[in-house]
């Protein structure tokens, strides 16, 4: 099989999963204490979570904490729900709907519109209560890079907060300026089931989930020393290869475009994260395609919304028509994608469209 769907999911790394193992102690090891006993087993336990956040923290920008979370969704809706403050929040129109589902469930929900690119600017009306913003850095779906700079900047002079959502960036572009950014571990090969949402000092959030008063009293539960361990160790190795990676992701990218020519490429060609193509070719049976190329991973749109039958929210929001949007499809390739992946996927995909007379 060859898997392109690296903004679903992405491998764990080696390092992770090494990482991970010495916390999945049996009972014959000092390796499963609970991190917040205050014995030395619990204590033991306490520093690997701590090295782990310190590692999370470092792909961060500078003055801010880390609050490990069971995921992005939930780093998204502790920062929604637990902002201070009263008035809308201004969303993007293509934000994953962790971010649009709760905001619209808080209420005074604004949607900025995109562009044909999928690019959010500030010159546009929004509510004049607005307490926060909220634009990803990366789009999910297709790969638009946002110009977070003038979001950072034009948040601050208007008094509201700026929410980023940084789990297709994290560990592959320096992270934007904002004051709160949610990430996952499984978007850049660590383990699924944690996530973090980064705050940047002096914001006081309320927490949204109560009970044992863990991460400084923001989210109750045990936290998983090995999921802590391996996201830990996903980070550190993004931050030694991000250079690497990124240089790896825009060949593949070139040789996918040669590849894939005579297809449309949809958002910003030059705004964009290289290893995220959505490509459409009119007329297009897509659940005909994917049953013809089942050796293939690849997706018709977000892994999230995969199943609901109605077209993505991000692609007519750049002006597709429902037609269009349903005849387009998402190749994600990283780390551990070889060109020959590409090459293969690339002659099964073409030649089951050819089929199709297209």
């Amino acid at each position: 099989m060859i898997y392109l769907d690296y903004q679903a999911t992405t491998p764990l790394a080696p390092e992770a999963r090494e990482a991970m193992l010495k916390w999945l102690g049996g009972p014959e090891s000092e390796t499963f204490g609970n991190p917040h006993s205050p014995h030395r087993m619990g204590r033991m336990a306490a520093a690997a979570v701590e090295v782990a956040r310190e590692q999370v923290a470092a792909l961060f920008p500078a003055g801010g904490r880390v609050i490990f979370t069971g995921g992005a969704t939930e780093a998204l809706n502790l920062a929604i729900r637990g902002a201070p403050g009263a008035g809308s929040i201004a969303v993007s129109a293509i934000e994953h709907a962790a971010v649009l589902d709760t905001a619209r469930a808080v209420g005074d929900c604004h949607v900025l519109g995109v562009d044909s690119d999928g690019l959010c600017h500030p010159d546009q009306e929004w509510p004049s209560d607005t307490r926060m913003f909220a634009i990803m850095q990366v789009n999910n779906e297709i790969g638009t890079i946002e110009p977070l700079n003038k979001w950072a900047a034009f948040a601050a002079r208007q008094g509201a907060l700026l929410l980023v959502d940084g789990v297709q960036a994290y560990g592959k572009l320096p992270l934007a300026e904002a004051d709160m950014i949610a990430v996952s571990a499984h978007k850049l090969h660590g383990p699924k089931g944690i996530g973090a949402l980064w705050v940047r000092d002096g914001i006081m959030l309320a927490p949204q989930q109560t009970g044992g008063g863990q991460e400084a009293g923001l989210r109750s539960g045990t936290l998983s020393p090995a999921l802590c361990a391996g996201f830990g160790a996903a980070a550190a190795l993004a931050a030694t290869r991000m250079e690497a990676d990124m240089f790896r992701v825009k060949h593949l990218e070139n040789i996918a475009r040669d590849a894939f020519a005579g297809w449309h490429i949809n958002g910003s060609t030059e705004h964009r994260w290289h290893g995220n193509l959505n490509l459409r070719r009119e007329g297009l049976d897509v659940a005909r395609l994917m049953s013809e190329c089942r050796t293939i991973m690849f997706s018709a749109g977000s892994a999230c919304a995969s199943g609901s039958g109605r077209p993505s929210h991000v692609l007519t929001a750049i002006g597709l028509t429902n037609a269009q949007a349903k005849a387009s499809i998402r190749l994600g390739f990283g780390r551990y994608t070889s060109e020959q992946d590409i090459i293969a996927a690339a002659a099964a995909i073409n030649a089951a469209a050819k089929e199709q007379g297209l």
